[in-house]
C-alpha cells in the first residue's frame, strides 16, 4: 500500500512530526479504541489477521525517530508481533466498569518509542465474548485514515469471504458523507494556509509580545489571515473544573448507545444536523456535571476543538494526518435544551464558511518544524482557548466481523493537547450512536455519571419534539418567547423522562422511513 523508502528510512511529514512532538507526560498522543465482541476472539486468529492486513501498511512496521534535524520513519529491525499483541485479563466476572478502568490505565501508559508506536491488548474472556483495546500514536494517522484501517481488518460476514466487498459497499453507502456531520472538507486555499502558518510562526515572538500583531494581520484583508487573527484574539476559556491542572492519570467511560434513527428524526424535525443534536446533548451532560459540583455556570460558554477532514475521499486509505481544527462553542450556561441546540447549530453553520481548519493545519505543519523551545508555548497558547476535544466519526451502518467475531460495541478516544483534559467521542455504528468520555482524573475523577447523562439530554430534545406543535421552525422558535412556556420539559425527572421516552419511541420510528413527512409526523398538539 505504500512505496518503500531506500534503506527502510524516510522523512516524516511536518504535521505528523508536530503530533509526535506534542506528547507530554500529562497528555500522551495516543488514539485509544475499545472493541467489544459478541463471541470469542482467538489470539492466534487475531495475530494472523494483523500480519496479513494491518502490517500490509508498511508504516506499522516502522518506528518514529525524532532527531535534532527532524523526525523520520525507520524500519524496526527487531519487530516482534507478539510484543504488539498482548494478552490481558480482568478480575473475576468483570463488567463494563472494570473494562473502563483498564482502558483508562492503558490510556495513561506511554508506548515504547524504541518500537513502532502501537499495541493491541486482547481480553479473550469478557462478558460472554471478548474485548480488544487498541492504542496507536497519533503521528501515524488521523481519524479518517484509521476508519479505513479498521475496515481493512473487518469483514461483512464471519467467514471473511466478503472482505473485499465490505470496503466497496461501505464507501458507496457512507463514504460520500464521511465527516459531513462535522464540517464539509475544505480543500481550497490549503497551500496558502501552509505558507501563512510558516510565516506566522517565524514571527512567533510578536504573537505574545505585541498585542497589535493580530490586528495588523486582520488589516491585510486575506480571509485566511483574518481567521488566524481571530483565533489568536480568542480569550482563554473560563476557569471551570474542566480546566483543572493536569495529572498523568486518565479515566474513560462510555454510555449505553442510542438509536441513530431516533437522532436523525429529531434532527429533521428541528431543522438541524445529527451532529448538532449530539453535540448539544454532550453540552447538556457537561452542564449537569458542573452543576452537581456546585459550580455557577449560568451564561458560561466553553469551547471544544473539533477536527475537520482536509483530505479528498480518494486519499482516505493513505496514512498520515490531514485535518485541521476549529473552535466550537458549547453553551453549558444555557439551561434550556432547545436554546442550547440552537446555539450549537448556529456556531456550526458559521464555521462551515470559515477557513479556520486550514489555518490550524498550516500552523501544525509549521509547528512541526519549529524549535522545541517554541513548540510548548505555542501549543499552550491555543490549548488555553478550549476545555475539550470533540470528535464525531460516522462508521459503517452494518455489523462488522473481526477474525470471525462480531463487533458488538465500538468506541475510541483521540488525545487531548497542551492543557486540555477532556475528550468527547461520538461514533455511529450499525444503527446506534456510541458516546464516550476520556478525562484527566484531576479534571473529572469519575466520567461514568457524565457519560450516562448523555442519553437523558438527548431524550429532553426528543420530548420537546414529540410533545409540541410549533407551527414552523422549532429552532427559530427558540429565539422567541414561545419556548418559555415549555421550560418544564427540561426539568422532567429522570424516571418520568425515561418512561415518557419509552412510550414515544414507536412514534419516532416512522419519520425515519418517510423523510418527506418526517416533520409532520413528529408534531403533536400543544399541551394545555
Amino acid at each position: 500500500m505504500e512505496s518503500a523508502a531506500e534503506g527502510g528510512r524516510e522523512p516524516m511529514s511536518r504535521v505528523d512530526t508536530a503530533w509526535l512532538r506534542m506528547e507530554s507526560p500529562t497528555n500522551l498522543m495516543m488514539i485509544t479504541g475499545v472493541l467489544v465482541f459478541s463471541g470469542r476472539l482467538d489470539a492466534a486468529a487475531l495475530k494472523a489477521l494483523l500480519a496479513e492486513r494491518f502490517l500490509a501498511y508498511r508504516r506499522f512496521g516502522q518506528r518514529a525517530v525524532d532527531g535534532a534535524t527532524g523526525a523520520h520513519w525507520e524500519t524496526d529491525p527487531d519487530f516482534d508481533l507478539d510484543w504488539h499483541v498482548r494478552p490481558a485479563a480482568l478480575p473475576g466476572a468483570a463488567g463494563q466498569s472494570e473494562l473502563e478502568r483498564y482502558a483508562g490505565d492503558l490510556a495513561s501508559t506511554p508506548l515504547d518509542h524504541a518500537k513502532p508506536l502501537w499495541q493491541f491488548h486482547l481480553i479473550e474472556d469478557y462478558a460472554g465474548g471478548s474485548a480488544l483495546i487498541a492504542r496507536l500514536h497519533h503521528c501515524y494517522a488521523d481519524g479518517l485514515a484509521l476508519v479505513q484501517v479498521l475496515l481493512s481488518l473487518t469483514d461483512a460476514a464471519p467467514d471473511a469471504r466478503r472482505h473485499a466487498e465490505l470496503a466497496r459497499v461501505w464507501l458507496r453507502r457512507d463514504g460520500g458523507s464521511v465527516f459531513q456531520r462535522l464540517l464539509a472538507p475544505a480543500q481550497a486555499g490549503l497551500r496558502r494556509a501552509l505558507a501563512l502558518g510558516g510565516a506566522a510562526w517565524e514571527k512567533a515572538a510578536q504573537l505574545w509580545s505585541d498585542p497589535a500583531f493580530a490586528a495588523e494581520l486582520a488589516r491585510e484583508g486575506s480571509e485566511i489571515t483574518r481567521e488566524l487573527a481571530r483565533a489568536l484574539a480568542l480569550p482563554d476559556d473560563p476557569p471551570t473544573a474542566l480546566k483543572a491542572p493536569l495529572g498523568v492519570v486518565k479515566r474513560v467511560a462510555w454510555a449505553e448507545p442510542i438509536a441513530l434513527d431516533e437522532v436523525k428524526a429529531v434532527g429533521r424535525a428541528l431543522g438541524c444536523t445529527v451532529n448538532d443534536v449530539l453535540l448539544a446533548a454532550a453540552a447538556g451532560a457537561l452542564r449537569a456535571h458542573l452543576l452537581e459540583r456546585g459550580e455557577e455556570v449560568d451564561g458560561v460558554t466553553v469551547r471544544a476543538t473539533v477536527p475537520v477532514n482536509l483530505r479528498p475521499l480518494e486519499h482516505a486509505r493513505k496514512l498520515g494526518n490531514h485535518f485541521g481544527l476549529v473552535f466550537l462553542e458549547l453553551p453549558i450556561g444555557e439551561a434550556h435544551p432547545l436554546r442550547r441546540l440552537q446555539r450549537v447549530a448556529a456556531c456550526m453553520n458559521e464555521m462551515k464558511g470559515s477557513r479556520q481548519a486550514l489555518v490550524s493545519f498550516g500552523l501544525l505543519a509549521a509547528l512541526g518544524m519549529a524549535p522545541a523551545a517554541l513548540q510548548r508555548p505555542a501549543l499552550e497558547l491555543f490549548s488555553r482557548k478550549a476545555s475539550a476535544v470533540a470528535t464525531n466519526v460516522p462508521g459503517p451502518q452494518m455489523p462488522l466481523y473481526l477474525a470471525g467475531a462480531e463487533v458488538r460495541e465500538l468506541m475510541f478516544w483521540v488525545p487531548q493537547t497542551g492543557s486540555i483534559g477532556i475528550g468527547l467521542s461520538i461514533l455511529s455504528y450499525n444503527g446506534r450512536v456510541h458516546f464516550g468520555l476520556i478525562a484527566d482524573a484531576r479534571c473529572m475523577p469519575d466520567p461514568i455519571p457524565v457519560a450516562q447523562r448523555f442519553a437523558g439530554e438527548f431524550e429532553k430534545l426528543a420530548l420537546i419534539t414529540l410533545m409540541e406543535d410549533w407551527h414552523g421552525d422549532l429552532l427559530a422558535a427558540a429565539s422567541g418567547g414561545e419556548i418559555d412556556r415549555y421550560d418544564a420539559v427540561s426539568g422532567v425527572s429522570t424516571e418520568a423522562r425515561s418512561a415518557r421516552s419509552r412510550r414515544s419511541r414507536v412514534k419516532m420510528k416512522a419519520p425515519t422511513k418517510v423523510s418527506s413527512a418526517s416533520t409532520t409526523a413528529l408534531k403533536r398538539k400543544p399541551l394545555t
